[in-house]
Parts: structure tokens; sequence; C-alpha cells
């Protein structure tokens, strides 16, 4: 019964990783570059968690952070893809993975701090997805650049964590007493990386504008 439920939830995570990812970037970029790119990342997650199971068993969920990220630098790069725009399908694909594997968890071991977390996790996905459909409409949020919605639940993710970690421990996927500073390290990051973010330019058709604004309208055809 466990591996039939260990390869259950591997697949069904696998599978919703592959469509959020593809969902969110098949507008402009082929299927060969998208699928790639998650393989890529995939690739990366698992090898992670391998060299964790045999060397570093706590330190899995980091591992696994870092070989999908590499991974998605390398469709990155080979492929030219905007960056904020994968990072964001990879944020999104990777909240998934954490929380089959907080699912996972809790149904095996029946853990509450993973069943907590995996409410978490749900209503950040359901929050992504909000954020996400409105963000552009934020009046503070200038620039209008997609990357918003995934370092903003980035963030919160990672902020959660270290606040967590202040008084607890033993919860899935923790580091122990280094959990605190990691977390808040990198929920840090993802908030610096939007305020940059907020403060570029806005529009590719902003000096259009600018051009209409100041009177020189293109002449009417007749």
């Amino acid at each position: 019964m466990p591996l039939i439920l260990n390869i259950s939830f591997t697949f069904a995570a696998v599978l919703l990783f592959l469509f959020f990812f593809w969902q969110k970037l098949k507008e402009d970029y082929t299927r060969n570059q998208v699928f790639t790119t998650a393989f890529y990342t995939l690739f990366g997650v698992g090898a992670g968690n391998i060299i964790a199971n045999f060397f570093a068993a706590p330190w899995w969920f980091y591992l696994g952070l870092v070989g999908g990220s590499l991974g998605i630098l390398v469709g990155i790069f080979r492929f030219k893809l905007r960056i904020f725009e994968t990072v964001e399908g990879g944020i999104l694909g990777g909240l998934i993975l954490i929380l089959f594997a907080f699912l996972h968890d809790f149904t095996i071991n029946k853990t509450v701090f993973s069943g907590i977390g995996s409410v978490v996790l749900i209503l950040g996905i359901f929050l992504y997805f909000l954020l996400n459909k409105h963000y552009k409409h934020f009046t503070w949020y200038a620039s209008g650049k997609v990357g918003f919605s995934g370092l903003v639940i980035a963030g919160g993710f990672f902020l959660i964590r270290s606040l967590v970690a202040l008084k607890f421990l033993s919860v899935l996927s923790f580091v122990g007493s280094y959990e605190t500073l990691i977390s808040g390290v990198a929920a840090f990051v993802c908030f610096l990386l939007l305020f940059n973010l907020a403060r570029k330019s806005p529009c590719k058709n902003r000096k259009k504008t600018q051009k209409y604004q100041k009177g020189k309208v293109a002449p009417l055809k007749t």
C-alpha cells in the first residue's frame, strides 16, 4: 500500500506540475521548449532528492529546490526564455510538488503540521491565481511586469516557514535551527526582487503613448 501511494502521489504531482507549467508558458513558447524546460526542472528536483536521500535527508526540500532552480536556468539559457515568466511557472509548479509531499506525509503518518501545511499551500495556490488575475490593476505596481504573483507567493511561503520555525522545528522539510535563517533570507530575496521588478519601466508602448499625449496624432485615412 505505501508503494502504491508513493507512485500515485508522485504521478499526480508530476502531471499537475507539467500542466500548470505549460499553462503559464504556452502562449509564448513552443511545446518542445516548455516541456523540455519542465523536464530539466523535474530532473533537477529528483537529483536533489536522491542526493539528500543518501547524504543529507533533512535537506531534501532545499536540495530539490536548488536542483529544480538549476534545471529552470538551463531551460532559460538554452531557449532564451524570459526569466521572471519562467521562474513564476516554476514557483507555481513547485508549490504543487511540495503540496503533494505534505499531503503524502499527512496521509501516511497523520502528521498535524503536514495537514496544516497542505491547507496553507492550497490557499497559497488559490491566492496566486487571484493575484495573477488582478495584479495589473494595482496602481502601486506601476511596471505591470510578469512575475508579481509568483514572487509574492514565494516570499510569503518562505516568510511563513521562517516564522513557524521560530517556535517549531519538527515540520516536514524543515532543517532544524537553520530553518529560520535560510527561509528568512529566501523571503527577503523574493521581496527584494519584487521591489526591483516594480521599479522597472512599464510599457513596450510607453513611447507611443507619450507621443499621443503630446498631440502627435496619426493622420486619418481617407
